[in-house]
């Protein structure tokens, strides 16, 4: 099908997808339903804070494009920058190298990227360009634990991923992000299980292999993801203020690996949080180094279910 490009709309070759959110659990969804021949957009915030970097498509809010497992994602600059409220999800107004939203952008730049063969992501964490783009399925899977304004009017399709949404009220679908024996099931009434604050179990550790900041504010990363750590290393720096960390003042509180094995996971050199804020992750199983680089089995799993709901809509299946 197509639509009219004079009218601000681009061309629909398959289906037309939206992402809210590109994050490592949103990449794999945006990575599956693009290797299957849709076109996907990907939505995310000006200031994303993904601790698996490597295999998070929003690290093109930064540099521009990024790449995942032969899949490139790339920024679409707005038309013109509009003001905004500067408040994001983990509650940062000033962090280094940070982009405006803006309310309007070029459907034939995006087009541009489509046709390349990429993903084209833009800056719009309120999902404003969900109605001037008109897709046929919406996805959320911004997964932050609540509804941050998905609507079941947004395309003729929506799914919600993980707690926080009602299938037949706020979406058509959920899918269920809770590792364990329901983990992916696609959920047509109800909601996904509510969540309990516990990582999921790998090799044994739980809570132990995430680690949350000591203190608020700008970290040094002083290894990167892949590296090897003892418990008990050093593996950044959080500065409280942007002289000290501009001037790599003395001041500062290190961050201390929490158990042995790879760092999976280590948010970007430069970000700003408080206190509380997840920052790093270590995988205990030091021989699973390409796990740092590839998409995960959860982001898999949850991808496959996004896309066998996308297909029973475009053959007409109704299963909700």
């Amino acid at each position: 099908m197509s639509m009219n490009q004079s009218n601000n709309q681009i061309i629909k070759k398959n289906l037309l997808i939206i992402c809210r959110g590109a994050g490592d659990l949103a990449t794999g969804i945006i990575h599956r339903l693009h290797r299957a021949g849709h076109r996907v957009i990907a939505l995310e915030t000006d200031y994303p804070a993904a601790i698996r970097r490597q295999v998070s498509f929003c690290e093109a809010v930064y540099d521009g494009s990024a790449a995942v497992e032969g899949v490139t994602a790339r920024l679409v600059p707005a038309l013109a920058d509009a003001e905004t409220d500067t408040e994001t999800y983990s509650g940062i107004n000033d962090t280094p190298a940070a982009h405006i939203a803006s309310e309007k952008w070029d459907s034939s730049a995006i087009e541009a990227v489509l046709e390349a063969g990429e993903v084209p992501l833009l800056i719009d964490p309120k999902g404003e360009s969900i109605a001037l783009l008109k897709p046929d399925v919406v996805v959320d899977a911004i997964i932050a634990k609540k509804n941050l304004g998905t609507t079941i009017n947004m395309a003729p399709l929506v799914i919600g991923v993980g707690p926080g949404f009602t299938a037949g009220q706020d979406v058509h679908l959920v899918i269920e992000s809770m590792r364990g024996h329901n983990l992916a099931r696609i959920i047509t009434d109800g909601m996904a299980q509510p969540n309990t604050g516990v990582p999921g179990n790998i090799a044994g550790f739980t809570s132990e292999r995430v680690i949350h900041a000591p203190a608020a504010g700008y970290i040094h990363d002083v290894r990167k993801i892949g590296d090897i750590v003892q418990k008990g290393d050093e593996i950044a720096r959080i500065y409280p203020d942007k002289e000290s960390y501009d001037n790599a003042l003395s001041e500062y509180v290190p961050v201390n690996a929490t158990i042995t094995g790879i760092v999976r996971g280590l948010i970007r050199e430069g970000y700003y949080f408080r206190e509380g804020f997840k920052i790093a992750d270590i995988d205990p199983r030091e021989s699973e180094l390409l796990n740092c680089f590839t998409i995960s089995d959860k982001a898999r799993s949850i991808a496959g279910s996004v896309l066998e709901a996308v297909s029973a809509f475009e053959h007409g299946v109704k299963i909700y």
